[in-house]
């Protein structure tokens, strides 16, 4: 029998996380961890363990402390993964909506499914994350309780879906990055890359400007470039860049050769397959 691939997460079984482990990794022991940390700490520690953890969500935006974590820890990214997030009403086994009268979730999952809360009036109830509320209300087994999480918690916890698809907007989709401690990028091939990098500008006037000159004199287009504060300062900025293409085309290192100049620092991140997510809508 393949021996399976180990993967922590942060959460509890059920998360969409733990979602995303499964569609990335068919055959994998999933480890649950309590915090974002003790998961990068797990597979530095380890380096038999990948990790899987969410970067930025469609409609939330950046995911707190994960662009500290990864300098932090220097993990390489190995893949990118687009999860879609459906967001379900549960309760427990023989319950009815009519029956509820709160509901339990982490604070985005509330606020992405409001529609639902104000028509049946619901308490909401801030809780640390939705596979974690789905775990207490199984067990409480009370039938005034519910919980807004995965159709896997569902599953996981023996209760009932009450309602499926709840957001109030479809399309609400999650990009992960599968890490490892191992440096490793794809041989260059005829396929779509992304290379990341964070780096540090010099403290000179332009800098920013300059350092970015050289991915359009050289024909190289950037995905994402944002910016997050190095903690406890606010006089200094790091900036973290998606790139298309592989770091080994001629093109992207003449970019970032250019970039180089213009940092005090410059990491590269990882060099993998663009996802075909990227694709659906060209």
């Amino acid at each position: 029998m393949k021996e399976k691939i180990k993967v922590a997460f942060q959460g509890e079984k059920g998360a969409y996380s733990h979602l995303a482990c499964l569609e990335v990794f068919p055959n994998v022991e999933a480890v649950p961890r309590s915090t974002f940390e003790e998961a990068f700490q797990l597979a530095k520690d380890n380096p038999e363990y990948k990790i899987v953890i969410p970067i930025e969500n469609s409609l939330a935006g950046r995911v707190a402390d994960i662009h500290y974590l990864i300098p932090k820890y220097k993990l390489q990214i190995h893949a990118e993964h687009f999860q879609k997030v459906t967001h379900n009403l549960l309760g427990v086994k023989g319950s009815k909506i009519k029956d509820i009268k709160t509901v339990r979730s982490h604070s985005q999952a509330i606020g992405q499914c409001s529609k639902i809360i104000l028509e049946n009036k619901l308490i909401p109830i801030i809780s640390a994350d939705t596979a974690g509320s789905a775990k207490f209300i199984a067990k409480k087994k009370d039938k005034s309780e519910s919980a807004i999480a995965s159709e896997l918690a569902a599953k996981i916890y023996g209760l009932e879906i009450l309602k499926s698809s709840v957001e109030d907007e479809s399309g609400n989709v999650t990009r992960f990055f599968i890490m490892g401690n191992d440096s490793k990028h794809p041989e260059l091939k005829h396929k779509k890359y992304i290379t990341s990098c964070i780096f540090k500008l010099k403290s000179i006037p332009a800098a920013l400007y300059k350092a970015l000159g050289g991915f359009a004199t050289n024909g190289v287009n950037l995905c994402k470039l944002e910016s997050f504060s190095v903690k406890n300062t606010f006089d200094q900025v790091n900036f973290y860049i998606d790139i298309e293409g592989h770091i080994e085309d001629p093109s992207l290192q003449k970019a970032l050769e250019e970039l180089g100049f213009h940092t005090q620092k410059l990491d590269v991140l990882g060099v993998y397959e663009a996802h075909q997510f990227r694709f659906k809508n060209k």
